[in-house]
């Protein structure tokens, strides 16, 4: 069993891009402290991008923590929920900036989940081309995921995230103390994103999380620090090495390919995206299973995972009448297709992802299995 790391002081993770290297802060009342943010700019003007359901636990605290750092602090508080990721909430960031007359040194701060920072991220890409922006996510997903590697977008209709732009952070807070205000279940859709990282790079870290997952889902600090230190490790190593998606880093998306069209089919919201992902994996997983890659003691193994982990392992009937069907066009539309083939993040060997096509007779059979109760 690999030690729990010590929350008594910040730890950091580097995320190595040359002049564009940033550090990810873990550790115990980190949003609350003016030091936090002592390494971001001074400007005249910073701005906390939040939702309706963060903004009354946590925005008051981030402002106090961000006095120091600029002569005013304002706040756009959004709608909570993965449908309102999209062009009109979007628009209301730059209503806001515009608004109160932001520079081009304004920094944002994206106070939220993977929503929030997915959408504060876009705004500062995009704003007067370009502004900078910290991350100071406040769900267990995106502390370990989506606040980590420069992914910024929105959602559209027909796919999810299809619309963005690739903008690093400053920096990344993750402050352990905001997970204890997180719903059950946005706790365990994080824990989806946990447990990804080791069949994809480290599988004695899928054996650290099956031995501490009871402890896990209690939030136990020791356990909560070290998962979310080894994941944002992780995902550093391999942002680090493919900073645009351009190879290895889709390796990062095992489970994705399901699970945006799970998101997509079902209506966005409908499920969490930590959800859609944890079934999403296990259907991954099948489909490896199917091409030869791994054998079913590992399908059965990471089933049993992500069910203690609270999440869905039955995948849902998008359309009654033509349900693979349905799946495929979705999944066509996915980032990572080509030509209009489907390519799949797969497990080639457990510890090690790979990228490939699978017939689309193999797939709707994988589909067709993942939805009947096991």
């Amino acid at each position: 069993m690999l030690p729990a790391a010590p929350i008594t002081k910040t730890q950091r993770v580097r995320i190595d891009l040359g002049d564009r290297s940033y550090d990810i802060d873990i550790g115990a009342d980190l949003i609350g402290r003016s030091e936090t943010f002592a390494d971001v700019p001074r400007a005249s003007t910073g701005v906390i991008v939040t939702n309706e359901v963060v903004a009354p636990l946590y925005l008051s605290t981030l402002r106090g923590a961000l006095q120091s750092r600029h002569e005013r602090v304002l706040n756009v508080v959004l709608p909570d929920g993965e449908s309102h990721k999209q062009w009109l909430t979007l628009q209301t960031i730059f209503d806001h900036l515009l608004e109160a007359g932001c520079d081009r040194k304004t920094v944002l701060y994206a106070l939220g989940g993977g929503v929030v920072g997915d959408m504060t991220g876009f705004a500062a890409a995009c704003y007067m081309r370009g502004v900078s922006f910290v991350q100071v996510p406040t769900t267990l997903l995106a502390q370990v995921d989506s606040s980590v590697g420069g992914k910024t977008g929105i959602n559209h209709p027909m796919g999810k995230n299809m619309i963005g732009a690739f903008h690093q952070p400053l920096k990344v807070v993750c402050d352990l103390d905001v997970l204890r205000s997180l719903p059950d279940r946005e706790f365990s859709a994080g824990m989806a994103e946990i447990i990804k990282y080791g069949p994809i790079a480290d599988m004695a870290f899928l054996d650290w999380i099956e031995d501490n997952i009871d402890a896990l889902m209690l939030r136990d600090p020791m356990s909560l620090a070290h998962a979310v230190r080894r994941s944002c490790e992780i995902k550093a190593q391999v942002v680090g090495a493919d900073e645009r998606e351009s190879g290895v880093r889709a390796v990062l998306n095992f489970g994705h390919t399901f699970g945006h069209a799970i998101e997509a089919g079902m209506g966005y919201g409908a499920w969490l995206h930590g959800e859609a992902v944890g079934c999403g994996m296990v259907m991954a997983a099948r489909l490896s299973q199917a091409l030869g890659l791994v054998d079913a003691a590992f399908v059965t193994r990471l089933n049993t995972l992500v069910k203690r982990a609270g999440l869905p392992v039955v995948a849902p009937v998008l359309d009654p009448s033509r349900n693979a069907d349905r799946y495929l066009e979705l999944m066509r539309v996915d980032k990572k297709a080509e030509a209009g083939e489907i390519r799949f993040v797969l497990i080639d060997p457990p510890g090690h992802a790979s990228l490939r096509p699978a017939s689309d007779a193999v797939v709707a059979d994988v589909i067709a299995r993942s939805c009947q109760p096991a």
